[in-house]
């Protein structure tokens, strides 16, 4: 898979790909990033990229000449390229477009600044806007890093344990269960026994309604995407787990 960064500021990048996960999927080739200057799309000697609104107002725009000629450099290249804006007005990223990107060959993230970019780059070179989350950042560069992170680590190869990736949290839509390693006793905390029974089936029943649990607990929200066969009730209602009426209906 390609990553095809567009910004003002490809040096903000150049630590987190040197590290950890994605250093190692670079180097196996599981993926290229190419991080694409938008100053060396500019045409005046002072490689401006963001300009006054026009109507007034407080801080700059970013100029639509050189977005528009990084996108369709990246476009003519990769033909099926996906071009995302991050911006504050996009839709909430989240694990299930994390698994969409995944299944991409090429990915634009254009990285906006400043008050945003030029209105006519959103409407008519932009194939989808994304946020990750209801803040303001001082551009998108972070949020470029954040979304090459977890598409990467969906990706077949990329992590060591293929099936972790399963089991992450949010990979259902709620949280994964709590996880414990030595010493079994710590500071007199110990173990959940059953963690130790070595009685997989039985593990893996504790696993899961430890997770439904944490998930009440912890973001109730999130129940509203998940649903549960009666086996799966079953072994909720063996743990103590109560979902309350919205629980009772689901299948």
């Amino acid at each position: 898979m390609r990553f095809h960064v567009l910004t003002i500021f490809p040096n903000l990048l150049d630590s987190p790909l040197k590290e950890g996960i994605i250093r190692r999927a670079l180097q196996a080739g599981k993926i290229e990033v190419e991080l694409i200057n938008i100053r060396d799309f500019t045409t005046d000697k002072h490689a401006m990229t963001d300009d006054r609104p026009f109507g007034g107002g407080e801080g700059m725009v970013m100029k639509p000449e050189p977005l528009a000629a990084a996108i369709r450099k990246v476009r003519n290249e990769h033909i099926h390229s996906h071009v995302v804006l991050l911006s504050p007005q996009g839709r909430q990223y989240d694990q299930a477009v994390a698994k969409k990107y995944s299944r991409l060959e090429d990915l634009v993230l254009i990285c906006g600044r400043y008050e945003g970019v030029d209105e006519r780059i959103r409407r008519y070179f932009v194939d989808e806007e994304i946020s990750i989350g209801d803040y303001i950042l001082t551009g998108g560069e972070l949020a470029a890093m954040i979304i090459i992170d977890s598409v990467t680590r969906l990706l077949p190869g990329v992590l060591g344990c293929e099936g972790s990736v399963e089991f992450d949290t949010f990979s259902r839509g709620g949280i994964k269960y709590p996880q414990y390693t030595r010493p079994r006793d710590f500071e007199g905390y110990e173990v959940p026994e059953i963690l130790l029974s070595g009685d997989h089936a039985k593990i893996a029943e504790w696993r899961f309604a430890a997770g439904v649990r944490m998930t009440l607990e912890k973001r109730p929200d999130l129940l509203a995407s998940l649903t549960f066969n009666k086996a799966e009730l079953r072994v909720l209602k063996k743990y103590g787990v109560l979902l309350g009426k919205s629980g009772e209906r689901r299948n």
